[in-house]
C-alpha cells in the first residue's frame, strides 16, 4: 500500500486524535476492575482496549460515510477523507468492516453472554449517524453507543450483567452527554445552517448549565456505585479531581466559543482516567 494512502486511511480511523478511543476506553477498563474487584488479567485488558479501538475506528469510517454531504458544509469537517474524495464510499465501509470484524475476532475468546451483547453495541453504532437526522439530542444515542463496553466489561467477568453495571451505564451516559453537547457546541452555527439536530441546538442557552448538571449526575451515579467497593479516600480523591477538572471545563465553555468548546471536548478524557485511577488504586489498596 503506497504510504500516502496509509495516511489517508490513518486519518479517516482519526488516529491522530486519540481523546475519541479514551472516552471509551477509561469507563470500559474501570468497569473491568469493578467487576472482577480489581486487576481483570491481561486477556481482558487486551481484549477489550484492542477492541475499543477498533470499534471506534469503525465508527469513525461509518460516521463518514453517513455524513459526508453534511460534513462538506461544515469547517471543522470539511477536509475529511470521504467528503474530500481522498477515499471512496465503498473503501471507508469495506476498511469499516475488516476492523469490526477484526474485533469480534477478539470478543469470540470470551463467552457467550459477551458475543451477544457486542452485536447490539454494533447495531447501536450503525444507528448513531443517522440519529442525527432526527432525534433531538443524538448525544444521547451516543451516550448508549459510547456505554456499551461497560455491561460486556461485566458479562465477559461476570457472565451476567448485574444492576451495578446500569448504574455505571446511566453514569457514563451523563458524562458523555456532557462532552457531546461541548463537541457540539462548535459546530452549533454550522449544523444550525444544514439543519442538523444536536443537542447544542435543542438546549440553546441553556447548554452550559444542563452541561454542569450533565457533570454532577455522572460523578454521583459512580460515587453510588463505588461506595463500599473501595476505600472512602479512594473514592473522595478520584471524584475531587473528576468535579475539579469539570469546574474548569465550565469556564472554558462559559463563553460558547469555538476554541474553547473544543479543548473542553478534547480533555474529557482525563476525567475518564482520573476515574479509572481511582478505582484501580482504590482496588489495590482494598
Amino acid at each position: 500500500m503506497p504510504r500516502h494512502k496509509l495516511q489517508i486511511y490513518l486519518d479517516l480511523i482519526r488516529w491522530n486524535r486519540p481523546a475519541g478511543w479514551l472516552l471509551l476506553l477509561w469507563p470500559t477498563l474501570s468497569a473491568l476492575w469493578i467487576a472482577a474487584e480489581g486487576f481483570p488479567g491481561w486477556h481482558l485488558v487486551l481484549v477489550f482496549t484492542l477492541g475499543t479501538i477498533l470499534m471506534r475506528s469503525a465508527g469513525c469510517c461509518i460516521n463518514d460515510v453517513a455524513d459526508r454531504e453534511f460534513d462538506r458544509h461544515v469547517k471543522r469537517t470539511a477536509q475529511r477523507p470521504v467528503t474530500r474524495g481522498a477515499v471512496s464510499v465503498r473503501e471507508a465501509l469495506l476498511l469499516g468492516a475488516l476492523l469490526a470484524l477484526v474485533a469480534f475476532a477478539l470478543v469470540l475468546s470470551t463467552n457467550t453472554l459477551t458475543i451477544a451483547w457486542s452485536f447490539a453495541a454494533l447495531a447501536i453504532t450503525l444507528v448513531y449517524p443517522y440519529a442525527k437526522r432526527f432525534v433531538s439530542m443524538p448525544q444521547a444515542v451516543l451516550g448508549l453507543a459510547f456505554s456499551f463496553g461497560i455491561p460486556m466489561a461485566f458479562a465477559a467477568v461476570q457472565a451476567q450483567v448485574p444492576l451495578l453495571a446500569w448504574v455505571l451505564v446511566l453514569g457514563n451516559l451523563f458524562w458523555v452527554l456532557a462532552y457531546d453537547t461541548e463537541y457540539a457546541m462548535v459546530d452549533r452555527d454550522d449544523d444550525l445552517k444544514i439543519g442538523m439536530k444536536t443537542s447544542a441546538i435543542t438546549l440553546g442557552r441553556a447548554d452550559v448549565p444542563v452541561i454542569m448538571l450533565c457533570y454532577a449526575a455522572s460523578l454521583s451515579l459512580w460515587a453510588v456505585a463505588l461506595a463500599g467497593r473501595i476505600p472512602f479516600a479512594s473514592i473522595v480523591a478520584a471524584l475531587a479531581v473528576a468535579a475539579a477538572q469539570a469546574v474548569w471545563h465550565f469556564f472554558l465553555i462559559r463563553k460558547r466559543e469555538r476554541d474553547g468548546c473544543f479543548k473542553a471536548f478534547r480533555l474529557n478524557h482525563w476525567v475518564g482516567m482520573t476515574l479509572f485511577a481511582g478505582v484501580a488504586a482504590g482496588y489495590a489498596l482494598a
